[in-house]
């Protein structure tokens, strides 16, 4: 089970569906929750699941390490937890799914303009190739009959770059903090912000126990446990492995697992799905690093 976890293509895998499947899950929890809710809660729970780890970890850190660990954890998982909420109130599930693939050209942009990383030109290719396959499925997507509306859906790309700033961080400033230790830290940086977010938005004083109530609550769960804390350690842990560049390619695979959502709750099939989804693969396998040129952490 250890050495599958070292497997960079299992990981990417199991973040991807994993990710991919929790629009749905914040859709199903709009139904009861605000978005604030959904944000404080995905951050506090995950933080009091973490806490064991990630509060001896930050005691033992420096400033400056305890610095880019809080920053990580701003932009990579306090503040798209909340904007992702947001943005769905007026987008779709899948629509936010597709957008999220933004997260690799980001990367690119950023890692060169913050951190003078020089990309090959073929990544390049690969990040503009993914996108243009998210952009197709966008385009052509009948996935809702919902309006969508411009400044919602510019809260998901605000959300994707988020993450990639993040991404290059962890990369190029904690790249020695173990993955779990890491998770631990950044969402015990922000426990208590979210926590008392959680209580003055009102989920506690505004809860109602009936059927709808609980079922909310368990799609929330589900995403928390499984969407937020798990695959985040697993999200870190592939950062540290490959790159940042590799481990956001996790997202174009976002869009496939959201329409595969939207047909089995009904939703109309198109044949621009199809293709979409070959540029989205053909984008992954160019943006890929050869295995020689990875550097595994020790443990």
């Amino acid at each position: 089970m250890v050495k599958i976890l070292e497997n960079r293509w299992f990981l990417l895998i199991i973040i991807g569906l994993t990710w991919g499947s929790s629009f749905i899950l914040i859709k199903r929890s709009l139904v009861v929750f605000t978005p604030y809710e959904i944000g404080a809660f995905r951050v506090g729970i995950s933080g009091i699941i973490l806490a064991y780890i990630g509060i001896p970890v930050l005691r033992k850190m420096t400033k400056k390490t305890l610095f880019w660990v809080a920053l990580t954890g701003f932009f990579g998982n306090f503040l798209p937890m909340y904007l992702f909420p947001i943005a769905q109130t007026r987008v779709s599930s899948s629509l936010a799914g597709i957008l999220d693939s933004l997260v690799p050209v980001f990367v690119l942009v950023f890692g060169f303009f913050l951190f003078g990383i020089k990309s090959k030109w073929l990544q390049a290719l690969g990040a503009i190739l993914g996108f243009a396959g998210a952009a197709m499925l966008m385009y052509f997507s009948e996935t809702t009959s919902e309006e969508s509306k411009l400044g919602y859906a510019l809260l998901v790309v605000l959300a994707t770059a988020c993450y990639a700033i993040a991404a290059l961080i962890i990369k190029e400033k904690l790249q020695d903090v173990p993955s779990i230790k890491l998770s631990g830290a950044v969402f015990s940086v922000w426990l208590v912000p979210s926590l008392l977010i959680l209580v003055f938005s009102g989920f506690f004083s505004d809860f109602k126990a009936n059927p709808q109530t609980w079922h909310a609550l368990g799609y929330l769960s589900i995403l928390t446990v499984m969407g937020t804390a798990i695959a985040m350690i697993l999200y870190y842990k592939l950062i540290q492995n490959t790159s940042a560049v590799f481990a956001s390619t996790v997202t174009y695979l976002l869009p496939l697992v959201a329409v595969v959502w939207g047909l089995l709750d009904g939703e109309k099939f198109s044949i621009w799905y199809v293709i979409g989804g070959l540029l989205i693969l053909w984008g992954i396998y160019l943006i890929r690093e050869k295995k020689k040129y990875i550097q595994p952490v020790p443990r």
